[in-house]
């Protein structure tokens, strides 16, 4: 079955007249009709709605939502610029006073870590920790603008700490424990916190694993910054005494005591976080997000697209390091608990995320294409071991799901789930395409656009096309674009980053295709298309197929400059007892050939033992790319496991 037949078949899931009716999208379509003597009665013409009448449209989420500050009356500012249009410009607000408009004691935030430490924080309990923290930060001589920097796990603490943060104005940014010396300083020294929160060690896959040497490195090199030690796995005041000037949290409270949070409301495009590019090709760059944009964006897909509600029960597995982790947070904004989770979602084994979703009965359940594929691969079946009938949805990110994993979830994990593909990244922390409640699901396919977004596909001439290939472009601005990259005072990097291609036109770097059901497929990133004999190949159509077959753990492709054109190189990592041999090798391509096109089929085969992959799990294709032409990774220091490069370092298969 080829990619581009994936539409004509069968839905595997569509959604009930009860539950479209229902849905928060239902409501707000409603609320909407009223507001502007308009007519929703579909999909369609409320996305078309959002992206032509936008102030409208920004405005009634505003109200909708029920955002805490003061609008003012501007709702877009320069609208037709892009970059530059002002969302809301006159409009002052609190990001952390939104996430905490809830009081009491039903539970906010539920963590359950891989030594099988269970913590509950209710809503009571967050606001008596966040408290307590902003006392300390103030009486630390943290100010509005300042930044806090925090290499922790996805603890309660973390996030009270960043609400704390934007309570005061001061900005956070966070990477996971598991980075290394250089990864950390690359990010963190780029933006000289005022103080640093880090963890005395962590868990993960039934190992403590010490980070004493790290910290104790990393610290000093972060200019005038203070050290604050989250113990997590014991030992945190013995390696306070390693540090100059470093306490532990529980000492860093100290003298404070639970009182009323009080809350600086700042402009709606005041800064609330940076987040990092992945670093694969250099240095990361530091985004730069508003709490407004941050905050409104996520709204809309939490409440409207994914159907949050109070007392709704949100899991996503990340870490402190993915966007994923800003996005799951502000789901108390929503009033639902967060779900966290920290280690390894297959120690002791495969059932361990799924114990916790029938345990603590998750309505939204978030994971990664990876993970999905991994319990596949496991031979592991939750549909007949647990009970997941409190989860309404599950979501994949990170990179494309397959067609057939898309058909295990429904055969191996859940019948009547709405399965959502989703696709955005760092750069907007939010989606472009993804959860759609009132269209069906077919296999191997996004659902639609995100509302507020005119998300597009270019070809290279620069107009929109569909069920052909191109290039994913946003036509109109958006609150959650990045307000600047950090120590970037002329913004040639943030211009250069998304608006060299086209004129005006965000071009996100995905390469991408409307279907004909008005899904969206995405076959890979733009600058790890393949171009054999000058026809572009996204590497997600070549993986789709390959993955299918039992002998095939894992794929990863490249194009290789070869004789004056590019030839398709495909790395595989075979499974356990299974060797590449002339007979695999030729079922490989067979299964290619007829699965996408002869176009497709690599040139080379080659078997590895491992393929690295950056810290949020996705597979680096740039810098394997780089290492078999001769060329020197700039940063190895962002990937999770740097010494599988080494294996595709001068390969004599390559070589002739």
């Amino acid at each position: 079955m080829t990619q581009e037949s994936v539409s004509q078949k069968s839905p595997l899931w569509t959604p009930s007249p009860e539950r479209v009716a229902g849905s928060r999208m239902r409501e707000f379509a409603d609320y909407c009709e009223a507001r502007s003597n308009r007519k929703f009665p579909d999909f369609p013409s409320l996305h078309d709605w959002s992206t032509t009448s936008a102030e409208e449209f920004w405005d009634a989420i505003w109200d909708y939502s029920g955002v805490i500050g003061d609008k003012g009356d501007v709702v877009i500012r320069d609208s037709h610029k892009l970059p530059g249009a002002e969302f809301f410009p006159q409009s002052s607000l609190s990001f952390a006073e939104n996430l905490l408009r809830r009081t009491g004691a039903d539970p906010a935030i539920i963590f359950r870590g891989e030594d099988k430490v269970c913590k509950t924080l209710s809503w009571d309990d967050l606001h008596r920790l966040v408290s307590r923290l902003q006392q300390a930060f103030r009486a630390h001589g943290v100010q509005k603008g300042d930044r806090i920097a925090a290499m922790v796990p996805n603890v309660a603490e973390a996030i009270a700490c960043m609400l704390a943060a934007n309570s005061i104005g001061a900005i956070w940014s966070s990477c996971s424990p598991d980075f290394g010396e250089q990864g950390v300083l690359d990010r963190f020294g780029q933006i000289k916190p005022v103080l640093f929160i880090a963890c005395d060690g962590y868990w993960y896959n039934g190992k403590k694993i010490d980070v004493a040497a790290k910290i104790a490195a990393v610290a000093p090199q972060l200019t005038s910054t203070k050290t604050v030690i989250l113990e997590y796995v014991g030992g945190g005041e013995q390696l306070c005494r390693s540090i100059e000037g470093a306490v532990t949290l529980e000492a860093f409270l100290s003298g404070t005591e639970p009182a009323n949070v009080t809350f600086e409301r700042l402009p709606f495009a005041h800064p609330l976080y940076i987040l990092f590019s992945s670093g694969t090709t250099g240095v990361p760059k530091c985004i730069v997000h508003s709490q407004g944009g941050v905050l409104i964006q996520h709204l809309k897909e939490h409440m409207l697209h994914c159907g949050m509600r109070a007392g709704d029960r949100v899991f996503y597995f990340t870490t402190c390091g993915w966007m994923m982790w800003n996005w799951l947070v502000t789901a108390l904004a929503s009033e639902a608990t967060l779900m966290l989770y920290d280690g390894s979602p297959f120690y002791p084994n495969a059932d361990v995320i799924f114990d916790y979703a029938s345990e603590e009965r998750f309505t939204f359940f978030g994971t990664s294409a990876k993970f999905i594929d991994a319990v596949r691969n496991s031979g592991h079946r939750p549909i007949d071991t647990h009970d997941l009938s409190s989860v309404q949805t599950i979501a994949s990110t990170g990179s494309p799901l397959s067609p057939e994993n898309f058909q295990f979830v429904y055969d191996g994990i859940k019948q009547d789930i709405h399965l959502a593909s989703v696709s955005g990244g760092t750069d907007i922390v939010a989606c472009f395409v993804g959860v759609v409640p009132w269209q069906p699901v077919y296999s191997g396919e996004i659902q639609g656009a995100i509302l507020g977004l005119a998300t597009e596909v270019w070809n290279d001439d620069g107009k929109p096309v569909t069920e052909e290939k191109g290039e994913l472009v946003c036509t109109k601005s958006f609150p959650s674009m990045p307000i600047m990259f950090w120590n970037d005072p002329e913004g040639t990097k943030y211009h250069s980053a998304y608006f060299e291609r086209f004129d005006n036109i965000w071009c996100h770097g995905d390469f991408a295709e409307w279907t004909s059901t008005g899904g969206m497929i995405i076959h890979g990133r733009s600058d790890a298309t393949l171009n054999p004999g000058g026809v572009r190949i996204g590497t997600a159509e070549i993986y789709n197929q390959v993955e299918q077959m039992a002998e095939v753990d894992e794929a990863l492709c490249i194009g290789q400059q070869w004789e004056n054109d590019t030839r398709v190189v495909l790395f595989v990592r075979l499974a356990q007892g299974i060797a590449l041999d002339e007979e695999l090798i030729g079922a490989i391509k067979l299964k290619i050939r007829t699965g996408a096109s002869p176009r497709h089929v690599p040139a080379v085969v080659i078997s590895v033992a491992d393929i690295p992959r950056t810290k949020s799990g996705k597979i680096t294709e740039l810098a394997v790319r780089d290492i078999v032409h001769g060329r020197r990774v700039k940063n190895r220091e962002a990937l999770a496991n740097p010494e599988a490069l080494q294996l595709f370092e001068k390969l004599p298969e390559l070589q002739s």
